[in-house]
């Protein structure tokens, strides 16, 4: 039986194609959000992007302000009344469309994800009034500052103090702020302090206050063109109406909006590797050795074909967790004060497995594009050395991956625990049914069965190490990071492979075998990977775990979960690169509408 999605439920329960949102099922408002940005690309941001990573940090001002009046800067934030619009789908397309100007792209999302949605969903209505029209314009501009000398990935555990005046009405602030984005060109800087060093909190506070605190902009490996400053509070004043949200509960703010923005970081992921690829293909046509093409060479076709792939299951997983975070805040709206703040963290765990795999696939991909352009790329100024360089960070910021795959298991044990999924009760029921002899096979199998199992199979296998482990550890199984890291990957190659197997089924029934027939050729050869991985994670969780007759049991138990026969991954690639040296860029199939069809 299928169900609506909620959080961290894809591990639990059969999530039905008509609950998850593809990029076939763009509609027309999300085609006018891409049709608008590309339009902005093409004509503004690309002429001009040379000039913005020099860099022109008043140039990156001037174009986010255009932005501003084209009405991007909008997309993706909460309309009064729950009324529809692009939405977070939207939100995500505008990102993917932008990603390949990525110092650009980054600058236009610490503006919208981490300043003007908190402002949105947790400002009172004075500041709601008093900010967003501006900043929606672009012509005040937001930066995050979150970031400290001490506090990196243990965001929480900042040293920046705001006390109460004598008179009552503003806070003193002081303490150091490093590696904020935007910080050369903001006029409104969320700032995170521990009121009176205890109740960590959210202060919007504006740049004239800040006075000469801003610091000179580091130099930074990649991302040239993005304005990072480190910031200095000494004796800053914010009056008391600039705390936005309740003090002590600054933590859901600043964790809320990284949740979301995850998810964007992933959608402009996604933006580069399909313009990786795109120069990839394009290189390897035209770069001649041994009298031909190295296009032609199948090792280095085969390089395109993974590409595609990995950008096959990342957008399918992008635009899945973009229309679950859609639904959870159409259903927040009108709701119960408070509403709004658990939709934004309901799908954290589905945003931060798109983080990881999205960025360690654009790693994949980047790399592969430098080999592919030698010593083209590797040589300094070119875009493939530039994307190279700008790919790292994706892997760092918003949590480092692995804060997030520390993250990713342990969400989803604690809301176990809290009775709002049923974990433990499946993974009963999943070491039961593998003490029974397994079924036979049907005659005739339904279009990607196999691979639907292995999606199976791979939460089952989570669900059969993890029950070990918490038996074992209890719920000192987060200070086992190695085995929270296993299971974690779990997860995250499970809702990747599930992602792709719910669309590319779709596809296949709502346009037929041929349409879906390049996708199904991908995801067969994603889920062969993910069932390798798998299977040598788990064995090594399980030596962890288990000893002499228990741990051979056990393996034996995983072997037979994972018992499914190969395919011909070399044909699969094959086909797949035929397809994208056809196309000359990402390709998904014969498929009115998918999204490589309007790139």
């Amino acid at each position: 039986m299928e169900h609506a999605p909620y959080g961290g439920s894809f591990m639990v329960a059969d999530i039905g194609g008509d609950n998850v949102v593809t990029p076939e099922d763009f509609a027309e408002e999300h085609r006018r959000v891409r049709a608008s940005a590309e339009t902005f690309l093409r004509s503004e941001l690309l002429p001009a992007f040379k000039r913005v990573e020099e860099p022109d940090i008043r140039l990156t001002r001037r174009l986010l302000r255009r932005m501003g009046e084209l009405g991007l800067l909008e997309v993706g934030l909460p309309l009064a009344g729950g009324a529809p619009g692009p939405g977070q789908v939207g939100a995500a397309l505008l990102a993917e469309t932008l990603g390949p100007c990525t110092s650009f792209a980054l600058a236009a999302l610490f503006h919208t994800d981490f300043g003007m949605l908190p402002i949105a969903c947790y400002g009172t209505e004075d500041q709601r009034h008093a900010w967003l029209p501006e900043m929606a314009a672009g012509r005040r501009i937001a930066a995050f500052a979150l970031s400290e000398p001490e506090a990196g990935s243990d965001a929480l555990g900042v040293r920046t103090n705001a006390a109460v005046a004598e008179d009552g009405t503003s806070c003193v602030l002081n303490g150091s702020k490093r590696y904020i984005a935007n910080a050369g060109i903001a006029d409104v800087f969320l700032t995170f302090a521990k009121l009176e060093g205890r109740q960590f909190s959210a202060f919007a506070l504006d740049r004239d206050t800040l006075a000469s605190g801003v610091g000179p902009e580091d130099e930074m490996m990649g991302l040239r063109g993005l304005s990072v400053c480190p910031i200095r509070l000494d004796g800053v004043e914010a009056p008391r109406d600039r705390l936005l949200g309740s003090a002590g509960k600054g933590h859901r703010i600043a964790l809320n909006a990284v949740n979301v923005g995850r998810m964007k970081l992933g959608a402009a992921a996604l933006g580069v590797m399909k313009e990786a690829l795109t120069l990839s293909v394009s290189h390897a046509k035209e770069r001649k050795q041994f009298g031909k093409p190295i296009s032609s060479f199948p090792l280095n076709a085969s390089k395109l074909a993974t590409m595609n792939a990995l950008i096959y299951v990342t957008e399918s997983m992008v635009y899945r967790t973009a229309g679950c975070l859609d639904r959870a805040f159409a259903r927040a709206f009108g709701e119960k004060p408070g509403a709004m703040d658990e939709a934004l963290a309901e799908f954290a765990i589905e945003c931060s497995i798109v983080k990881v795999f999205a960025s360690e696939a654009l790693g994949r991909v980047a790399d592969e594009t430098l080999q592919l352009h030698g010593g083209a790329g590797y040589a300094s100024g070119t875009p493939a050395e530039r994307i190279y360089r700008d790919s790292r960070v994706f892997r760092i910021f918003e949590g480092t991956n692995e804060i997030n795959r520390l993250r990713i298991p342990t969400t989803l044990l604690r809301r176990a625990l809290k009775g709002g999924i049923p974990l433990l009760a499946r993974a009963e029921e999943a070491q039961a049914e593998l003490l029974k002899p397994l079924p036979l096979p049907p005659l005739a199998a339904e279009f990607l069965e196999r691979e639907t199992g292995i999606a199976a199979a791979l939460k089952k296998t989570f669900l059969l190490a993890g029950g070990l482990a918490l038996q074992r550890y209890g719920l000192r199984l987060e200070r086992e990071q190695e085995l929270v890291a296993i299971l974690a990957d779990l997860m995250i190659d499970a809702y990747a492979l599930e992602s792709a197997c719910v669309r590319t089924v779709k596809i296949g029934r709502e346009k037929g075998a041929e349409a879906a027939a390049l996708g199904a050729r991908m995801t067969a050869w994603f889920a062969d990977e993910a069932a390798r991985k798998a299977f040598g994670n788990a064995r090594m969780l399980l030596a962890a775990l288990e000893r002499g007759e228990s741990l051979r049991l056990q393996t034996a138990l995983l072997r037979k979960l994972l018992h499914f026969e190969p395919i011909d991954a070399v044909a699969a690639l094959r086909d797949t690169a035929a397809a994208v040296l056809r196309a000359g860029r990402y390709v998904c199939g014969n498929t009115e509408g998918a999204a490589e069809t309007e790139n």
